[in-house]
């Protein structure tokens, strides 16, 4: 039994975003908010291309050490549950929020699949929202 893994999920690889140019072109995709992180998301179009992942703390959730804590969470969180809920051929990034660091792991990593795997809402296009003044 040495050398198996404890989690039975199928292996896959995710690759990084590590670019500003990346980033910034994630920005222009759809947007899934959380209580911990918010999630952008964007279709490459590309469905043979591994899914990419980013992630983003801002100077305002606390110093350095706080800032890499809160990364090295979600990242483990990612790489243990959300990788494989990742689409193929798509680019997210994880904006963190300070609740980051005292939320429980397992309620942390539930959210993030959850928040990846849930579908786009049907949004009205702008000419479509008429306002009666």
């Amino acid at each position: 039994m040495a050398g198996k893994l404890t989690n039975e999920r199928p292996k896959k690889t995710v690759g990084r975003l590590k670019s500003r140019p990346q980033f910034l072109a994630v920005r222009e995709g759809e947007k899934r908010r959380g209580s911990f992180f918010l999630i952008e998301m964007l279709d490459r179009k590309t469905t043979d291309a591994e899914p990419r992942v980013g992630f983003t703390v801002t100077k305002k959730h606390g110093n350095a050490v706080e800032r890499n804590r809160m990364r090295r969470r979600l990242k483990e969180a990612v790489r243990l549950h959300a990788g494989f809920a990742m689409q193929p051929g798509h680019d997210y990034v994880v904006v963190a929020r300070r609740e980051v660091l005292t939320a429980p792991f397992e309620k942390l990593a539930s959210e993030l699949v959850s928040r990846i795997e849930t579908r786009p809402k049907h949004r009205r296009s702008e000419k479509d929202r008429s306002r009666k003044v």
